[in-house]
């Protein structure tokens, strides 16, 4: 029972970030006022400065691909966690390609670093989660 739950919240997973990352016409980040408090608060802490729009997206980026990670693992298995890293790479390729032919996005190499770097952050949660679990179960 745990694969078929496994493979629907992947699906669902994949569509959100389908629809995040190809609607074509997306609303403007710049203009929630939750990230512009977030960002005014930011550089009005002198050690918080230096997180502006562009570090806040490189962050979102990120969070956003963790779950490719986790859920690809899961799927995958432990050992092929090689794989799951190149299908998080894949994956961006293919989103920042198909970008390149919707004219309210915009392709960005920076987004194929941070994706692939959410999945890798997934796969990492995942190894250390199964060591903990392998750990307790041995002592």
């Amino acid at each position: 029972m745990r694969r078929p739950l496994l493979r629907i919240a992947t699906a669902l997973y994949l569509l959100a970030v389908a629809w995040i990352t190809l609607n074509p016409a997306p609303p403007d980040p710049r203009l929630n006022p939750v990230l512009e408090w977030l960002l005014e608060t930011c550089a009005s802490i002198p050690a918080l400065a230096w997180i502006d729009f562009r570090v806040a997206e490189f962050t979102g980026n990120v969070l956003m691909f963790v779950p490719l990670g986790v859920l690809g693992m899961l799927l995958l298995g432990r050992w092929r966690w090689w794989l799951v890293l190149v299908l998080g790479a894949a994956t961006t390729l293919v989103i920042e390609f198909v970008q390149l032919f919707l004219p309210a996005r915009f392709s960005d190499p920076s987004d194929l670093i941070a994706n692939t770097l959410g999945t890798a952050v997934g796969i990492g949660v995942v190894a250390l989660w199964a060591g903990a679990v392998a750990r307790r179960a041995g002592g």
